[in-house]
């Protein structure tokens, strides 16, 4: 079988858990969110030793460490996570366009649009955390779909 195929079967198995079981899917959401905040920092600071590097990374990995151990205030966290990731990609894509990393421009100013957009997220979800639930596993079906006609 195809690794798109195999990909997008993955995918929509996954989306249909998100739907079904939404208070489980977000308590992953919690963790999974916080283990690639504290990997995501560690790549900033390793990206450039620069004072504004080092900054975000130690941020990214402090928000990180309180999503991992702190799934008690779930409804409360899950609402934050996209406030905080929005924040902390833009101010990644920033990073990247005014340092002279590996990175492009372009990938800059993508990550700067995920920020954004993940920002408004946060707006949805704060009131009802398992409205972003559903929200991603709608997307993950949709996606898995769309794999698995390739």
């Amino acid at each position: 079988m195809e690794p798109n195929k195999i990909s997008g079967i993955l995918s929509i198995i996954l989306g249909l858990i998100f739907l079904i079981c939404p208070i489980f899917s977000t308590a992953f959401l919690t963790v999974l969110i916080g283990l690639s905040l504290i990997i995501f920092g560690i790549a900033i600071i390793l990206s450039g030793f620069k004072a504004f590097n080092i900054v975000v990374g130690i941020l990214a990995i402090l928000v990180g460490i309180v999503f991992v151990g702190n799934i008690g205030a779930l409804s409360f966290i899950f609402g934050l996570q996209f406030y905080v990731i929005g924040i902390i990609l833009i101010l990644a894509g920033i990073v990247g366009l005014v340092s002279d990393s590996q990175f492009s421009k372009i990938a800059s100013i993508l990550i700067i649009i995920l920020g954004i957009i993940s920002f408004a997220l946060g707006g949805l979800s704060i009131d009802n955390p398992l409205f972003a639930a559903a929200l991603i596993g709608v997307a993950l079906i949709v996606q898995g779909v769309r794999l698995y006609m390739e």
